[in-house]
Parts: C-alpha cells; structure tokens; sequence
C-alpha cells in the first residue's frame, strides 16, 4: 500500500518503527513499567518498602551470599493479591548467621561478622517459631541461604528489592506530573491562543512569571508550602511544568483557529468550548505529546534532585533520588556502584524518555 492511501496515523506510525533507537527506548519503558507495577513480584524483600535491615552484612558487594535465619514473629498470613501491588507487612526477623546446630532442642547460632573475633553464639528455642512443631521444619523451610544480586546499602538492606521498588516512585511522578501539565497547560493555552486579546495578555504574563523562576526553586517553594511528602512532591513538579505545554497549545491555536473547518464550525452555531475541544485540540496533539515525553524525563530528574535534598518521598519510602543520596559518599569511600546503580537507573530512563520524544517528534513532522 503507498503512503497517498495510509491515514497520517499509520504513516506516523511507520516512521516510528523505522527509527530503531526510538522503539528500542519504548520497549524499554515498558519494561521499567512493567517491573514498577509488579516491583514486589520480583523483588527478593517484598515488605512494603523493603526496608529489612541487616546491619551486619551492611555495603556489601553485589553478588554477597549468606546463610539466612528467618524468625517469625507472627503466625505467617498467606499473601493476599493486595500484597501483590502494595507489597505485605513485615512478619518476619531475619537474621545472618556463620553457623548453626540444633542441641537438646536449642537451635544455637553465631551471628554474622567480618571480624572473626567478636563472633557471638546465640541461642533460641522452638517456641519462637510460631506454628512450627519441630526444628527440622524450622532447619527445611527458615534456614537458607541468601543471595543479594545488587549487594545491600548501608543499612544492609537489600539493593535489588529497593531499586525495584524506589522505581514506583521515579516512574508514577512521571505519569502524575505530566498529567497535571498537560490539563493545565492545555487550559490556560487554549485560553490564550483562542480568545486572545487580553485573556492571551493576561495568560502570558503568568506564563512568563513562572518561567522566570528556576523549576527546582519553584518545585522547593511549593512543596515545603504543601509539605513534605510523597504526593505533595507529584503536584509540585506538576504544577511547574505546565507552561511549556501552555506555550506551544497556544501557539498551536493561534496558527490553526482561522482554518476553515474552525470557521465551519463557528458557522454551524457550535460554542466556542465545543470547537476547541472536539475540533481544534486533537488536531494540535501531535506536540503536546512530543514535549509530554520530555517532561516525563524532567519529572524523574526534579523527583530525584528533590530527594536528594530530603524534600522529596520521605524515609522509609524507597527513592533513586534517595538512595543516591544515602550513599554518595561511598563513591570516595571503595563502593561506588552503591551511589552509580541509581544513578545509572535515572539516567537510563531518562535517556529513554529522551530518545522515544525524539523519535515521535521525527514521526510527527509532517515535512
């Protein structure tokens, strides 16, 4: 089929498929989409913030393997399909441990150390595992071993299950964001691109003063207004990005409003609301979409700079942005993948953000 008899859809959509950075850059925010949404699937610590210490086995290197015991402080509920998504409560007290034995029904242990000379045997008897009846089930079932795939950060916590999980944060003020700056922005330019006059005088001021005002000093003004949190971060970082998406609706509007079909329109009786949701709008969407994916990228980089000054999601709460700034000194200190595998995971993302958006404006022209 030639190109004269494809929709501009479909030939926006071949031009796609033909750049192989862009569609190799969608499949992988899929994949970071689908790992967030399943993040306690897959990860090893599938309590709510995966924040199980070890202090004993803290900055270990990826790869660390460890003989586990696993002391439950509960009678263990079964999983429930809400702990799927929102991970489970934590039941559980592990424990690292060099070696164990079972003597007149004492289960004796030493506790994990690096440092051979303050290892310290412990003991515990049956009746602290709740609803086990004898110490082989105890020695089957609680006492394995251990493997941290990513190593454990400072407080011995697994890094795999927090990265998994810290990318809920970075990929869901993505989509929050950029969802309030698009209805924001696509009020307000349509307001001004439509009606013009002094609504336009009046919407580009407003513009022109938020733009004036560095993103990150907004995004820290208005958070400490709303306080610190996990959602107050998402609002702020949304609403300071929407003028971008004001600037180029209203341009948009402006180079589009006079057409015929707009006239037709107008011609017809429609209200002024009804031409410039049904007619102008979805035919202006092909940029808004280009520059929401570049916002998406900005979104995960405010997120993570907010974190790393202590103002975005609050401890326990896993962030990228967060745990780089738990371990940045560890990049002088001989473990730097500790403050790199974040920030590598940030600016990956980003970088596929950046790539998809460049991709879909190349599709888009229609040049």
């Amino acid at each position: 089929m030639s190109l004269e008899n494809k929709s501009l859809t479909a030939i926006a959509l071949q031009k796609f498929k033909q750049n192989f950075w862009g569609v190799f850059s969608l499949g992988y925010i899929v994949l970071m989409v689908f790992l967030a949404l399943f993040a306690y699937v897959f990860s090893p610590d599938n309590t709510e913030n995966a924040n199980q210490m070890h202090l004993s086995i803290h900055s270990q290197s990826p790869g660390f393997e460890v003989k586990m015991l696993t002391v439950p402080n509960e009678f263990l509920s079964p999983k429930t399909f809400k702990s799927y998504f929102l991970g489970s409560t934590n039941q559980i007290t592990e424990i690292p441990i060099k070696s164990y034995a079972i003597k007149n029904d004492v289960l004796h242990y030493v506790e994990y150390n690096e440092d051979e000379s303050i290892l310290i045997e412990k003991e515990i008897t049956l009746d602290k595992f709740y609803g086990y009846s004898s110490f082989k089930e105890v020695e089957k079932e609680l006492i394995k071993d251990k493997k941290f795939y990513l190593g454990t950060d400072k407080y011995g916590r697994d890094l795999l299950s927090r990265m998994l999980v810290g990318s809920r944060v970075s990929i869901s003020i993505g989509f929050v964001a950029v969802l309030i700056s698009v209805l924001v922005g696509l009020f307000f330019g349509s307001l001004g691109g439509f009606y013009g006059g002094k609504v336009d005088a009046a919407v580009m001021w407003l513009v022109n003063v938020i733009w004036s005002i560095p993103t990150l000093l907004l995004v820290i003004a208005i958070t400490l207004a709303l306080g610190k949190g996990f959602w107050q971060v998402f609002v702020a970082v949304g609403l300071t990005m929407w003028v971008e998406v004001a600037r180029v609706v209203r341009g948009q509007i402006i180079s589009v409003k006079e057409m015929q079909y707009v006239t037709a329109a107008r011609a017809l009786g429609f209200s002024n609301v009804r031409i410039i949701i049904n007619h102008i709008l979805p035919n202006i969407m092909a940029p808004v979409i280009v520059i929401s994916a570049a916002n998406f990228a900005s979104a995960i980089l405010v997120e993570s700079g907010l974190s790393f000054l202590g103002l975005g999601a609050q401890p326990p709460i896993p962030s990228w942005g967060g745990m780089i700034k738990d371990h940045y000194s560890y990049i002088i200190l001989g473990k730097p993948y500790l403050a790199l595998i974040p920030g590598m995971a940030i600016m990956f993302i980003t970088l596929a953000f950046m790539l998809t958006g460049n991709a879909l404006r190349d599709a888009m022209d229609v040049k």
